[in-house]
C-alpha cells in the first residue's frame, strides 16, 4: 500500500496508509486524519516533495 507525506494543521509532518479520497479534487486537498503527534484529529494536506 502506498503511503502519502501529509502535514496537519499544527504543522508536524507524518506518513499515513490512508488518505481518504485522494483523488477527489472537488472537495479540496485537505482531509481529516489522526495526527500521531497530538493524537487528535486534524485537517491535512499532502506535502509536495521537491527531488534534488
Amino acid at each position: 500500500m502506498e503511503r502519502t507525506v501529509v502535514r496537519c494543521a499544527d504543522g508536524h509532518v507524518f506518513s499515513t496508509a490512508s488518505f481518504p479520497m485522494q483523488q477527489a479534487d472537488r472537495l479540496g486537498p485537505g482531509r481529516l486524519v489522526r495526527c500521531p503527534r497530538c493524537a487528535r484529529l486534524r485537517s491535512a494536506v499532502p506535502v509536495v516533495l521537491e527531488k534534488r
